[in-house]
């Protein structure tokens, strides 16, 4: 043991664990505002909502394409733990797949200048897709199999084609302040109902 009592290596794992709170505490900032303003937001911007300096951002995240790429990651990551906690704790499957579907529009709004940021790595880009549909296939289709099961929407909805209605309905929602793509993709989902 070391003059702190803790045990050899107890130092090194905390520090682990604050860098990761800390990226995550950056991730969750720099999503915020891309969800707000775009991903050509400024970086000062996503600085302030976390609260660190820019240093701490250029330190992590060398180049926006890296900033961009890590948070389209964590939020697929975020949006595919989403599901089995809503499906867990909502009062009803078909009201966990709605309040998922928010999140997910939430996302597609924030991966919309992705293409952008990454122009010329086709090859990254591809790799990131599968890595969304690998996470998030799997999550929605049990989002829909429970509600089907509960008998509170039709069975048979195949999840690609309800993710890419979604995503097809968040097309543009970005430039026009008047179009409400979250509001569309909850009325598409309302619309997968048995008792219409």
């Amino acid at each position: 043991m070391n003059d702190s009592g803790q045990g050899p290596g107890t130092s090194t794992q905390s520090k682990r664990k604050d860098a990761r709170r800390n990226q995550q505490t950056l991730l969750d900032a720099a999503a915020a505002v891309f969800i707000a303003s775009g991903v050509e937001a400024p970086v000062r911007d996503i600085a302030a909502q976390a609260g660190v300096g820019l240093g701490t951002i250029y330190r992590h995240f060398p180049t926006r394409a890296d900033l961009v790429i890590a948070v389209y990651r964590h939020q697929v990551d975020a949006c595919a733990e989403a599901g089995p906690a809503l499906l867990a704790a909502g009062p009803t499957p078909h009201a966990a797949l709605g309040r998922w579907v928010d999140l997910f529009v939430d996302f597609l709004v924030t991966k919309h200048g992705l293409a952008a940021a990454m122009q010329g790595d086709g090859a990254g880009f591809e790799t990131l897709h599968a890595y969304f549909l690998d996470r998030l296939l799997p999550v929605c289709t049990q989002l829909l199999d429970a509600a089907a099961a509960s008998g509170e929407i039709h069975s048979g909805i195949d999840a690609y084609q309800l993710m890419r209605g979604i995503g097809n309905l968040c097309i543009g929602a970005e430039s026009d302040p008047r179009y409400d793509a979250r509001r569309l993709a909850s009325l598409l989902v309302a619309g997968l109902s048995q008792t219409r």
